[in-house]
Formats: C-alpha cells, sequence, structure tokens
C-alpha cells in the first residue's frame, strides 16, 4: 500500500465529503478509490469514514486522523519544495484566485507582468465570485474584496472600493436625480445580484447602516449587465467603485447618493501563511502589492 497516496485520497475524500469527487480530483475510477481508503482503514484497524448514500462523515478516529494527515502532507509537500527550489529562487507553479470582474480588470495585467518578469514560474489564474477555502482547495493567494472574518490567514491590504449607486445623463434628465435613499422609491432600479438584494439597498446612517426598499425593474446576475443596463438608460444600479471607473470619466455614467454610502469594503491579498513562504509566492505578493495599490488608487473619479 502507497501509504502517503491513501491519505491523500483519505484528505480528498474527508473534504469534499464523496469518494467520486475525490476520485475526479485524482483522475481514479470510484472502485479504485474506494479500494484504497478500506486498504488504509484495516491498516489502521479503524474506520475512518461513515459511507452512506449520501454523504460521507468522519468517525472520531477519522477527525483525528484527518489532522494529522494534513499536517503530514503539508511537511511533505514543504519539504519536497525546498528539495525543488521553491524556496531559493522563484519558480514553479503558483494557484492564485480573484473575483470575476475584479480579476479581469486588474489581477490579470498585474499577472501578466509577473510572468515576463519571472519566466521560470507558472501561474493558474480561476476567476470566481465566491470565498475560496486556501488551504483545502491548494490555493496560494487570494485576492478577497470585503471584510475577512478572523482567521488564521495573512492578508495584505491593498486598497478599498465603494458600492456605489449611478445612473446615465439621460435616465437622470428624464426622471430626475435621487437626493436622498429614500427618493429611490420613485425610480427603476436595476439589482445586480451579486452584489445587492432585489428588494433593498442599504445606505450609510450614522455609524450603522439602514435598509431602503427599492423596486427592482431588471435584475441580472453579473456587473457587466447592471452596468450596460444602466448605461441604456434603464435605471439606478448599484455596483462596485472600480467597475465603473472608466463609465464616469467617459461621462456615460454619473453616481449619485455619494453622501450616503456605506463604508468602503477593503481589498486584500491572502494566503495562509504557514511555515516558509515559497520564494514564488514571495516574489509574487512584492510584485502584485504594489501594482495593485496603483490600479485601486487610479480606478476613481
Amino acid at each position: 500500500m502507497d501509504r502517503f497516496e491513501a491519505m491523500s485520497l483519505f484528505v480528498a475524500a474527508a473534504e469534499t465529503g464523496s469518494l467520486s469527487a475525490a476520485g475526479r480530483h485524482f483522475g481514479m475510477p470510484l472502485a479504485t478509490v474506494s479500494r484504497k481508503v478500506s486498504d488504509l482503514e484495516r491498516h489502521l484497524n479503524t474506520r475512518l469514514l461513515n459511507r452512506s448514500t449520501r454523504r460521507l462523515t468522519l468517525t472520531d478516529a477519522g477527525q483525528a486522523y484527518l489532522a494529522a494527515c494534513r499536517r503530514i502532507l503539508g511537511e511533505v509537500g514543504e519539504a519536497e519544495r525546498a528539495a525543488a527550489g521553491e524556496y531559493s529562487t522563484p519558480t514553479g507553479e503558483l494557484i492564485v484566485t480573484a473575483p470575476i470582474v475584479f480579476g479581469r480588470l486588474h489581477v490579470l495585467p498585474v499577472v501578466t507582468g509577473f510572468l515576463a518578469a519571472y519566466p521560470d514560474v507558472d501561474i493558474r489564474l480561476t476567476f470566481a465570485d465566491r470565498i475560496t477555502q486556501l488551504i483545502e482547495e491548494h490555493i496560494d493567494l487570494a485576492i478577497r474584496i470585503g471584510q475577512l472574518p478572523d482567521s488564521s490567514l495573512v492578508a495584505i491590504r491593498v486598497g478599498s472600493i465603494r458600492r456605489v449607486v449611478c445612473a446615465s445623463p439621460a435616465y437622470l434628465a428624464e426622471r430626475g436625480t435621487p437626493k436622498t435613499p429614500n427618493d429611490l422609491a420613485a425610480h427603476n432600479c436595476i439589482a445586480f445580484e451579486g452584489l445587492t438584494s432585489p428588494a433593498t439597498w442599504t445606505f450609510a446612517a450614522g455609524k450603522t447602516e439602514r435598509a431602503v426598499p427599492i423596486r427592482s425593474r431588471l435584475r441580472v446576475n453579473t456587473a457587466e449587465a447592471a452596468i450596460d443596463a444602466a448605461i441604456a438608460g434603464v435605471g439606478v444600479t448599484r455596483v462596485l467603485s472600480y467597475q465603473i471607473a472608466a463609465a464616469v470619466r467617459s461621462g456615460t455614467l454619473c453616481p449619485v447618493l455619494e453622501a450616503f454610502e456605506p463604508q468602503p469594503w477593503p481589498v486584500n491579498l491572502v494566503h495562509a501563511g504557514q511555515g516558509l513562504l515559497p520564494v514564488k509566492l514571495r516574489a509574487f505578493l512584492d510584485f502584485a502589492a504594489p501594482r495593485l495599490k496603483d490600479r485601486l488608487a487610479q480606478a476613481t473619479w
């Protein structure tokens, strides 16, 4: 039995709750994964997983063994990276994730510059509007927008962004410019469901925030669609400041209700920060942080 392989399969099955998912991750048939995990349980003379038709769950022994496996596999991975030179020169693959629009507008240009400067480093860049699990998904670095929960992750702040209400000049000329959040009751609104509720938008109210009812004439699931609809004069929308910086500068959109904006959201580079950082990650942090700060500073009006 290949003990490290069996441990890796067990960890993947435990984290995904599925032997099938573990098999897909490692490119193995389900029957092979099931046999190897069963062999591991026989070797340990204990049951690690409770199997059902719906989901795997860990036994008490499995929970303790999972923590040990993560530690052992992590140490083996660090030893291999050290032997391969990842702690002496920038080399190897770096896995980075970022929100979709922010990633396309700001992270990708920084990544292309980094690749040109560091020819021995490859990058796998994933855009996703969800909170990724760095350790469980083997991600080296994530760009996060918003308040960060308390955790063991290391965060490097590179700026902040605002939640902005805006509309086209033609729409505002026809329907009037809202002066207070309550005025939105008389306006057509475009709800970007990835950021706002289709029923209420929140605004600053002293040191707190308050929800204001809106009427969503249009609901969309991407920021680009909300922005395009607002430019076309459909109504008022709320998006993030960097998403409309170019449109505001060109005069195709006008921000409104700026005095009532909620507190800005921070933008951070986040990594696990466990043990000695590979040089490839340190090099990327040193390269990306000042460039993203500059881009965010310029993405305003």
